[in-house]
């Protein structure tokens, strides 16, 4: 049937893309996406907390909304709320939180209750590749902020909204990635947070921050939250996808109610799934501290096996940019190299990778940029991939130098 012409493809609404490949599996060295260590899921605790929420309240899930309103689940919105005020300095009630389906769908509601065509957004240079589709998609008018070490380089943000409103074009929003920013993995430090604050309020700007990966930090908690410096202008979002598992699909967002009133009518979808929320909840009630310091130690355990596998296949052709947390390595191959051309004789191989192009606003000035996921392989398919993908950038490119990985090869 597929070999047939469709009469669908002459239908496709316009600027539909082409339909996706089917899935036939993932890569043997599967590099790619936001994924997590399988070993960690704590299977035998999530099934007791299933058994005993259901028992409790699965009589709820015979309602939309679990007939309490298109918040969420009251129990998860108030362990949000308690999670955030030990470890991220944020006061919010849990009538300020909104559950989201993933983190993505609130990204979705604030660029839809606060953005219109053609309004400035500034985002960092290198960003979650999500986020920069959505703001596009929205028809903002995107200008890259400078990133260093530590986030956002606040000389280079204060420019920008100097320019902006001298050509009466003034920024409406700021999305930053603060705590482990995606995909650098670097932390901003408090002096940095409170300068932006101070900006944003000089210029009357929004400020939305997206802290899905800052359960995970290698040392301790990190900075309080922007959202904790400036509540009446900021929009937080987090994510449980990190802390336990993406294919549950659920985030949260707090706000003043001004926007998350706007973002809970906008939410069309008839609920997030009352079960996950339920079993996540009462899960994460009781172990969440326990659970993410373990989860923690493992991933950064796995990030030092891969910077040992980078370090010793490319030595010094590759630059290490060594996360503080979360679940991602950005690097960079010598400027000649285009790590797109790399793409398809990496599949090849087994292997996939994100090219830096799909995670920066620089466009080619990102060609020779990577980012590969390190929760998901174990650390022994960690080291095979890397040097696989060491082999294939020596074939493709001429880099690393072979004799690394020929004596590998002749061991």
């Amino acid at each position: 049937m597929d070999s047939q012409p469709s009469r669908f493809a002459a239908h496709a609404a316009n600027g539909a893309p082409a339909p996706g490949a089917r899935f036939t599996g993932l890569a043997d060295y599967y590099f790619i996406g936001g994924n997590n260590d399988p070993t960690q899921i704590p299977t035998d605790m999530l099934a007791k907390a299933a058994a005993d929420v259901i028992k409790r309240d699965g009589h709820l899930i015979a309602i939309y909304n679990m007939g309490l309103g298109p918040l969420g689940y009251p129990p998860l919105r108030q362990f949000v709320a308690d999670k955030m005020a030990r470890h991220r300095g944020i006061t919010a009630g849990g009538e300020n939180i909104l559950i989201t389906t993933g983190s993505n769908q609130g990204i979705d509601l604030v660029v839809a209750a606060m953005l219109n065509p053609g309004d400035v957004v500034v985002l960092e240079e290198h960003c979650y590749a999500s986020s920069i589709t959505r703001f596009k998609k929205a028809g903002a008018t995107i200008i890259p902020v400078k990133l260093d070490d530590d986030g956002i380089v606040m000389d280079d943000l204060a420019q920008i909204l100097a320019a902006q409103k001298a050509a009466g074009k003034p920024v409406k929003m700021i999305y930053t990635i603060p705590t482990v920013q995606n995909p650098t993995g670097s932390i901003m430090p408090m002096d940095r947070r409170v300068r932006m604050v101070e900006l944003a309020r000089e210029h009357d700007v929004l400020i939305f921050e997206d802290e899905c990966y800052a359960d995970l930090i290698w040392a301790g908690d990190g900075p309080a939250a922007i959202y904790a410096l400036a509540p009446e202008r900021t929009v937080h979002i987090g994510s449980f996808s990190k802390t336990l598992a993406p294919a549950l699909r659920l985030g949260y967002a707090t706000g003043d109610w001004e926007i998350i009133g706007r973002m809970a009518a906008l939410k069309s979808d008839g609920g997030t799934g009352a079960l996950d929320q339920m079993i996540a909840c009462e899960f994460f009630s009781k172990y969440f501290d326990q659970h993410v310091e373990s989860l923690s130690k493992v991933l950064k355990d796995k990030l030092d096996t891969m910077i040992e596998a980078v370090e010793a296949e490319f030595g010094t052709h590759m630059q290490l940019f060594k996360p503080k947390g979360g679940i991602f390595l950005w690097m960079k191959l010598p400027d000649g190299v285009d790590v797109r051309k790399l793409i398809a004789p990496a599949a090849k191989a087994g292997i996939v990778f994100n090219p830096g192009p799909e995670w920066s606003l620089l466009g080619d000035g990102a060609k020779s940029h990577l980012r590969l996921c390190f929760a998901l392989n174990s650390k022994e398919n960690i080291r095979e991939g890397v040097a696989q993908f060491a082999r294939v950038c020596f074939e493709e490119m001429g880099i690393p130098p072979r004799s690394r990985n020929v004596a590998n090869a002749a061991g």
